[in-house]
């Protein structure tokens, strides 16, 4: 068995992180996964979104972030129309926040 050479790519990494999303590259393809359909990447630290496995060659794992996805969602995303309603956790905390009620003394 050979190792790959220096230089030569592996079967997954991130390629961009943008304002917009991901760019993802796996098995000689490259995907962009906007954050409008996948927010759990949103708002996450880089070194946990490039912390991605490509397990059994069809499913890809984000340990930091517990986020699985199977490549074949990313190559025909219209066999998969449900889509995760998650809101990342500092956009609902913001949406929570009230400002405490002041009550002047006389």
């Amino acid at each position: 068995m050979r190792s790959l050479k220096r230089g030569k790519s592996t079967s997954v990494s991130i390629e961009n992180i943008t304002p917009h999303g991901i760019w993802l590259f796996v098995l000689d393809k490259e995907y962009f996964l906007a954050y409008e359909e996948y927010p759990y990447f949103k708002e996450q630290p880089l070194g946990s979104i490039q912390n991605v496995q490509l397990l059994h060659g069809y499913h890809l794992y984000w340990p930091d972030l517990d986020v699985d996805l199977e490549v074949d969602v990313l190559e025909h995303p219209d066999q998969y129309p449900l889509r995760s309603k998650a809101v990342p956790v500092a956009r609902e905390r913001a949406k929570e926040y009230r400002p405490a009620k002041v009550i002047k003394r006389r």
